[in-house]
């Protein structure tokens, strides 16, 4: 069975050696589990079903239970997307999704948060002893069925115009576990396929096709259900692999927490003041909230 997922984490536990080409380390803070499985050429892509590069998945206390999201979880996030970006140059800044869909809602939300800085030069940022600021752009491009342009399309031609020196992409994944459901980030250098964790997948945005880096973040908010049923039933030791896919379309169906909403906000402002900081790294929370209010 095609056991749908985006997370590298998850490709990687089926494996019970690592291959030629795959390396991972695991690190913790506090509550923060913090996992990085780095893919280093075509032999270990073939193996883990993605492309090169590195994947750092960290692990934190649910979202939907957990209210503070400016702690561990926020250092963790900005300490391990600093580290994906060059260190200087103007940065853009993508949600990808629909926010008229609450579970792929992410990318535009966490769009509306981050701090957008480019247009912030001169005696104005000066007088507000914003002098350092890194020159960052936002962008939500909608969807194709919106706008009749691929995601892709769209941001290609922005990163033409701006010549960015990264481009950091938020979109909502899909998981295998249900248990890893808004309390999983996952951030990649390798870019990023829109979509297809659901089986839609769009055109790629990644360093190869945009020409600049490629950063992805993003929180898985759905499983599969096909695969959620057989994994739930492989755990009592009662699946065994179907000979077709179920009948009625059920291959198709997702599945998402009831508490989404919660999730997707919390999820949003994590990641968004994770970009934040680690963007502004001489601001703190506080001053990007002072800034927002």
């Amino acid at each position: 069975m095609n056991f749908r997922t985006d997370l590298a984490l998850e490709c990687r536990e089926p494996l019970e050696t690592l291959p030629e080409g795959l390396r991972c380390d695991e690190e913790s803070f506090g509550e923060i589990r913090v996992t990085r499985v780095i893919v280093e050429n075509e032999k270990g892509a073939r193996a883990l079903g993605k492309p090169p590069g590195r994947y750092v998945t960290l692990e934190l206390p649910p979202l939907g239970e957990y209210a503070d999201v400016y702690g561990e979880a926020l250092d963790a996030c900005a300490r391990e997307l600093r580290r994906l970006l060059p260190p200087e140059g103007a940065v853009l800044v993508a949600g990808l999704g629909n926010d008229g869909v609450t579970p792929d809602a992410l990318g535009p939300r966490c769009c509306s948060l981050v701090q957008a800085t480019r247009h912030i030069g001169g005696e104005l940022a000066r007088s507000a002893g914003l002098g350092d600021l890194r020159p960052v752009a936002c962008l939500a491009p909608g969807v194709l069925g919106r706008t009749g342009m691929e995601s892709g399309e769209h941001l290609a031609a922005v990163a033409r115009k701006l010549k960015p020196a990264a481009l950091i992409v938020v979109d909502a994944l899909a998981a295998r576990r249900l248990s890893r459901l808004g309390r999983t980030v996952q951030l990649s250098d390798s870019g990023i396929v829109p979509g297809s964790g659901v089986g839609n997948a769009r055109q790629a945005i990644q360093p190869a096709t945009l020409g600049i880096p490629v950063i992805s973040i993003g929180v898985p908010t759905v499983v599969d259900a096909a695969t959620l049923a057989f994994d739930l039933l492989e755990r009592r030791g009662l699946a065994a692999e179907p000979e077709r896919e179920p009948e009625g379309g059920a291959e198709g169906m997702m599945v998402t927490p009831r508490e989404v909403d919660l999730v997707v906000d919390r999820a949003a402002r994590l990641i968004s003041m994770a970009i934040n900081c680690a963007l502004q790294p001489h601001l703190e929370p506080e001053d990007f909230l002072a800034l927002t209010a």
